[in-house]
């Protein structure tokens, strides 16, 4: 009898895990993926070879998102109904372009040597007519982020490596009308609070790396992605860390993009590594 109870037990034990298992799994695309960290994908679209270097992207309208990468000029339409590029729109020559902000027909592309291009009503014309600003960094900075915030009407940035001090990286606003970078951040990124001690660096600046920001468009949260040693930290308006959140290297190889739609979905773009480039829509 004390057998049986043992066998009985050890099958209900058995029977609950595979049910924990299977409720940290879903489907899509004929998949199933993981659920890490309190980060599941919603949906996953794999990209054309053509974007294998996806170093940024930006929610458009009707699904459609614009995208760079980060060897050719050129912006990419994106439509994630169809799967499919929908336009290509030159604006320069190669060069390593790292990120994409858009304000209404203006995109605003960020070069690692701190120039911005701006391109004008880029949808609309043959030929959009690019002129270009320096932001005050440079090679040595590398930087990759940028992001419209409307509130302001100004792009944030941020310095992938050193900042102006090694113990935080900063995010810069740089104003539309004048495209004068504020020599103070408006937000400054406390590399030694204790939410980074798991991933504390001896040279405290390699702690963390932005690769790309987003500004929720309800909390008005900064969300600022690392591709070097995935991860997503999301700060309030005020400069707080909330939360510092690891992301898989089996779903995120090389997290470079970020975006949200007007509603709040999540959009991260990722480089191709021993598969697809990738965008995929992600709940926290």
């Amino acid at each position: 009898m004390m057998k049986a109870v043992k066998v009985s037990t050890i099958l209900i034990l058995s029977l609950g895990m595979i049910a924990i298992m299977g409720s940290m799994m879903m489907t899509y695309s004929g998949k199933k993926v993981n659920v890490h960290d309190g980060v599941s994908i919603v949906n996953r679209w794999e990209l054309p070879e053509a974007l294998d270097e996806i170093s940024g992207v930006a929610w458009l309208e009707n699904n459609t998102v614009a995208c760079i990468q980060d060897e050719d000029g050129i912006i990419f339409l994106y439509d994630l109904e169809q799967n499919e590029i929908i336009k290509q729109i030159p604006f320069g020559p190669s060069g390593d372009y790292e990120g994409i902000a858009v304000n209404g027909e203006d995109a605003y592309v960020m070069r690692s040597d701190g120039k911005v291009f701006e391109v004008a009503r880029f949808r609309e014309s043959e030929k959009p007519i690019t002129t270009s600003f320096q932001t005050g960094f440079t090679a040595k900075n590398n930087m990759e982020t940028i992001a419209m915030d409307p509130t302001s009407n100004s792009l944030v940035v941020a310095p992938k490596d050193r900042d102006r001090g090694d113990n935080f990286k900063g995010l810069y606003k740089i104003a539309l009308d004048s495209k004068q970078t504020a020599s103070v951040p408006t937000v400054k990124i406390n590399l030694k609070d204790t939410k980074f001690k798991q991933y504390l660096h001896k040279k405290v600046y390699r702690t963390f790396s932005p690769s790309d920001v987003a500004i929720h468009p309800e909390t008005g949260d900064f969300y600022v992605l690392e591709g070097t040693n995935p991860k997503l930290v999301i700060l309030k308006p005020d400069g707080a860390i909330a939360k510092v959140i690891r992301l898989d290297k089996g779903d995120f190889p090389q997290p470079e993009g970020i975006t949200f739609s007007p509603e709040g979905a999540l959009y991260i773009s990722n480089e191709a590594g021993s598969g697809r480039a990738t965008i995929l829509e992600v709940n926290l």
